[in-house]
């Protein structure tokens, strides 16, 4: 019996991504962090911030795909209209998430309080479910085989590192951790050629100040063991190779 192929669709939701104002970067992003994950993106549709079009390319996408991302319009002014689109596309409600209501009003409480436009951000399908955000506190959103994500790049980064290993998919996620007193800008062209050289292999880096001095652990990610290894080999290499002492397992 063969084994599943899991797959996903990629909706890229945007006026200025099709004006080409705004450059997308998202779209590399999620189909690299995908693979690493045992899942093949099948399909990208960029469309505008009109409700029937995100609608039209939600139903289609989600219904013939395991899973189902949105990129962009989810933040807090008159034209993010994701949220409302997917309640559509569901045939479910718009309501005020209350988690969602308490993280913002914890993340503004020192940057001038919530008011309309930040609490639109609060906003989700009936039913769902939140992402974790780390960087700018305003939550994805997951509700059934979707997942909404912000369209700056670094947030949808934050994101997907939320979810990464909960995803069911075509193989099991391995990881190994090297750690040390490392300041991540001193390696970043190092982890990008390691990762980029590893194409089933995924770094994420998290920097840390500890008793007065900079650190960083650096956790590989793969679905193949020998891919797993040998982008650790190379990582660890350079690393040395520039002067730096690492701990296999972190620190």
């Amino acid at each position: 019996m063969s084994e599943k192929i899991y797959t996903a669709g990629l909706v890229v939701i945007g006026d200025e991504i099709l004006s080409g104002r705004t450059h997308d970067k998202n779209i590399a992003q999620v189909a690299s962090w995908l693979q690493v994950q045992g899942i093949r993106l099948d399909e990208v549709r960029v469309v505008a911030d009109v409700q029937e079009r995100i609608v039209e390319a939600v139903n289609a996408l989600r219904e013939r795909n395991d899973y189902l991302f949105t990129t962009g319009g989810i933040g807090p002014t008159h034209d993010d209209i994701t949220v409302d689109a997917i309640a559509a596309a569901l045939g479910v409600s718009v309501v005020i998430h209350p988690e969602a209501r308490a993280i913002l009003e914890r993340y503004y409480a020192d940057k001038g309080g919530i008011n309309e436009g930040r609490l639109r951000m609060a906003r989700v399908p009936e039913g769902a479910e939140l992402i974790p955000n780390k960087k700018s506190g305003a939550p994805g959103i997951q509700i059934g085989n979707i997942y909404l994500m912000a369209g700056v790049p670094h947030i949808t980064a934050g994101m997907l590192d939320a979810l990464t290993g909960t995803l069911e998919g075509g193989a099991p996620l391995l990881s190994e951790t090297i750690g040390g007193w490392i300041p991540e800008s001193e390696v970043s062209d190092l982890l990008r050629e390691t990762e980029q050289a590893h194409e089933n292999c995924q770094i994420g880096s998290y920097p840390f100040f500890r008793d007065g001095k900079v650190g960083s652990n650096f956790v590989i990610r793969s679905t193949d063991a020998d891919d797993l290894q040998s982008c650790v080999d190379t990582l660890c290499d350079g690393l040395g190779t520039s002067g730096f002492d690492f701990t296999p397992g972190g620190i």
